[in-house]
């Protein structure tokens, strides 16, 4: 990270010029400023990076989620053409392990018309290096540009990112919660200085009996929305996988992770991941209001688990050497598991689908394609 970095300049003069600013704005320079957003200006992932998601963990994570790409397309009829989506794509790395284990159902391999809704540059490069023996690919900016037809769609840490906007409780309301200069010129939050009208009424009975002081946040509904409403007009069914709460409730999750560790959201903005965990129960709110049909949420072990990666890890051991079949089961423990090191827990898995799909795989006692080899 560098002190003083280019973005942290551009804020203070807005501050100075137009006054505090909200946490979701404050939020969306850090991440899409055109000339110095995290997001637009480097890869952020990988050991090298920042952060590491799971399909890079091990390559399990991508083969279970093709094969649960297939029992969706199975179960709506298996049509000559299946739209395969993802948002936030990455290195590739995860599409290119799904693809892997798709080629060993050549009829929905041959339907397939991958897009990657992707507006990194830099990514956008690795995406292309890593796919770059797969057909029928497109990149697009937003999902709005995919083209319509029955649709497989992954949205793997892409809500984490989004940002939110955050309520502070106050003495007579609740206020939006800014982030502001302190008499020394430095970025600190604070609160705009008149409470959100009839704010109270939105919220959940519990949170409004918070202790003063405490925090609330949400995003809009926007992005989940447009996810649903694809797939419950056109066919088909979505995965969101991300980390977050099952409830709606008060906290401050607004946070900055660079080399892997956390650091002050508020310092050096646009050289660091800013992200807020995800609220599942608004997720489900939104997609069900909209008539689509709703599947779990879930955590990301059990998930995986009734997806079959425990017999997964055992084929990968059995033709490895010890060497990699250690590294295989590290990574079978970090992918299922709790504590502080495992994704098992606090990731949460929620799927979307038409309504007609009344049940989807990984959210039962069920696996997809049982007969399916993955080479």
């Amino acid at each position: 990270m560098t002190e003083n970095s280019p973005l942290l300049s551009e804020i203070k003069k807005l501050i100075k010029s137009s006054g505090p600013i909200p946490v979701w704005r404050y939020m969306e320079l850090c991440l899409m400023h055109p000339s110095h957003g995290y997001y637009l200006s480097r890869d952020p992932l990988g050991r090298e990076g920042d952060f590491i998601t799971a399909p890079e963990v091990s390559q399990m994570f991508g083969e279970l989620l093709g094969l649960w790409a297939a029992s969706v397309w199975k179960a709506i009829g298996s049509p000559p053409l299946l739209r395969l989506i993802e948002i936030g794509p990455g290195h590739g790395t995860m599409m290119a392990d799904a693809l892997r284990a798709l080629r060993v159902l050549p009829p929905l391999y041959q339907a397939l018309s991958i897009h990657l809704v992707e507006v990194n540059p830099v990514l956008r490069d690795k995406q292309k290096a890593a796919l770059s023996g797969s057909r029928n690919i497109t990149w697009h900016d937003t999902i709005d540009d995919v083209p319509d037809g029955p649709s497989v769609i992954f949205a793997n840490e892409y809500f984490d990112v989004l940002p939110i906007h955050q309520a502070v409780k106050g003495e007579n309301g609740w206020h939006e919660r800014t982030v502001e200069l302190d008499a020394n010129g430095k970025l600190v939050f604070g609160a705009a200085s008149e409470p959100m009208r009839r704010f109270e009424v939105l919220l959940p009975a519990w949170v409004r009996t918070a202790p003063i002081g405490a925090v609330f946040e949400w995003r809009p509904d926007v992005e989940i929305m447009k996810i649903a409403s694809r797939v419950r007009d056109q066919d088909g069914a979505a995965l969101i996988i991300d980390y977050g709460h099952l409830r709606s409730d008060a906290g401050d999750t607004f946070q900055a992770i660079a080399r892997h560790s956390f650091t002050d959201p508020l310092k050096d903005p646009g050289e660091a991941d800013v992200t807020a965990h995800v609220d599942f129960q608004a997720l489900v709110r939104a997609a069900g209001d909209l008539g689509a049909a709703v599947h779990g949420p879930v955590p990301q072990g059990d998930f995986l688990k009734r997806l079959g990666i425990e017999t997964r890890a055992i084929s990968l051991m059995a033709k490895a050497s010890h060497e990699v079949s250690e590294d295989v089961a590290g990574a079978l423990k970090r992918l299922i598991g709790g504590g502080s090191s495992g994704m098992g827990q606090l990731f949460k898995v929620l799927g979307i689908s038409e309504p007609n799909l009344t049940t989807l795989a990984g959210f039962a006692d069920e696996i997809p394609d049982k007969n399916a080899e993955t080479p």
